[in-house]
């Protein structure tokens, strides 16, 4: 986020020196006196648009540096501030390219309407953008996903970091970013609609006594959840006997987490049951050898 914030401000900086060094050259140049009506108009001409296109530029990256000042905690706020910092590009782009030909003297109204076939054919060749942005429009309207959402596509499942007008980019725990057409964001599963559940499966002997056992668990998912509720959203649950393996019992527990703590709650379930457990003088078994000798 500050390497962004930083190749903004660098833009805005770069733009500013051209604006000034546009201007400059045409006050020493004379280009912008009207009485020299020559070959310098072609300068004067070149030099607005230098002008305009630096301060349009300017104004969108200083607008880009002001929407990224806020961090709000609202996920809603979060995608409005994305796809907006991404709309202004565009209109910058567009508004240049217009302004541009209309400073150098071209009717931009009169190509508009004499391209129409042409827009029509682009139309078609740019089906994939125009299908991009709308359904960009509709998942921001529908309120599908926003920035900050954990979310699941294709089976890549990360944290939706920007909304742009074409794409979306997802972060997974690993830092991989994932750019996606919006045309593409189809069967999302979004997982920061509700609270997640972390699962943990933990064996015990056979030669347990589970009736003892199972009277004290609940005390257990109470000290457990004391020292946990940073994490977990309520004390653990002990849904019962999961598996009768081969040399042991595998007991099930889940608890209620936000969908970004999923993983670190299934670790730290296990470790508290483990020790836990422990505690009340049952031991996890773990694989072991019978060697029998004849004598």
């Amino acid at each position: 986020m500050k390497e962004k914030v930083l190749g903004r401000i660098i833009k805005l900086v770069v733009c500013v020196v051209i604006l000034g060094i546009a201007v400059a050259v045409g006050f020493i140049s004379g280009s912008f006196d009207i009485q020299n009506i020559n070959i310098k108009i072609d300068l004067a001409a070149i030099l607005k648009v230098l002008i305009m296109a630096a301060a349009i530029i300017s104004i969108e990256a200083l607008l880009s540096i002001v929407l990224s000042l806020p961090k709000p905690k609202n996920h809603r706020v979060r995608s409005v501030l994305s796809i907006t910092s991404s709309l202004l590009k565009y209109v910058a782009f567009i508004v240049i390219l217009c302004w541009g030909l209309a400073i150098l003297g071209v009717n931009v109204s009169t190509i508009v309407a004499s391209v129409g076939i042409l827009a029509l054919i682009v139309g078609f060749s740019a089906e994939s953008l125009i299908a991009d942005v709308v359904t960009g429009a509709f998942m921001i309207f529908e309120n599908q996903y926003n920035v900050g959402d954990i979310v699941e596509v294709d089976g890549f499942r990360g944290t939706v970091t920007s909304i742009g007008i074409r794409t979306t980019c997802i972060t997974d725990p690993g830092d991989n970013v994932k750019i996606v057409n919006n045309s593409a964001m189809k069967n999302i599963l979004n997982r920061s609609d509700k609270l997640s559940r972390s699962i943990s499966e933990i064996a015990v002997p056979y030669a347990t006594d589970f009736e003892k056992l199972e009277n004290e668990i609940p005390a257990l998912m109470d000290r457990i959840y004391e020292t946990r509720q940073d994490i977990f959203k309520s004390a653990p649950k002990y849904l019962g006997v999961q598996e009768l393996a081969e040399s042991s019992v595998i007991l099930k527990f889940v608890v209620n987490v936000d969908e970004k703590d999923i993983y670190a709650g299934a670790r730290l379930l296990n470790r508290d049951l483990l020790l836990g457990f422990r505690s009340l003088g049952v031991e996890c078994p773990f694989p072991q050898v019978d060697v029998h000798q004849d004598k």
